[in-house]
């Protein structure tokens, strides 16, 4: 089974993925504003993302996690490139970080759509 988080975890959790949202949406507005906010959001998010261990050794369900934290690691080179639009350095000076929280936010929708159910079936073997 999955760690389960404490309350406090999960708010921060929730926090997180909220200040992700605003951040990315305050991109319009200010740029450098949007790298901070999304940047403490994203570090929420994927603490508590890392802080929920599998305990279990179900193949499906690891794979799953995995995908679910290079999800995490997604969101934060979204932050670094970002950074690297905000600051002008590095390779990803114009909208490159689009495509990490693009993928990050593929992989995120998938595992959420699909670990439930491989937990339960994993439970069940």
């Amino acid at each position: 089974m999955i760690r389960e988080l404490t309350f406090f975890e999960i708010f921060l959790f929730r926090i997180g993925a909220v200040l992700m949202l605003i951040g990315v949406a305050l991109h319009i507005f200010s740029a450098e504003v949007s790298l901070y906010v999304f940047g403490i959001g994203a570090m929420f998010f994927c603490l508590m993302q890392f802080r929920a261990v599998y305990e279990g050794n179900d193949l499906v369900v690891i794979r799953l996690r995995r995908q679910q934290l290079f999800a995490c690691l997604m969101f934060l080179g979204t932050a670094m490139c970002m950074s690297m639009q905000v600051y002008q350095y590095g390779f990803a000076r114009r909208n490159e970080w689009v495509v990490a929280l693009a993928i990050g936010c593929v992989l995120e929708l998938y595992t959420a759509w699909r670990l439930p159910d491989a937990l339960l079936k994993a439970k069940k073997s």
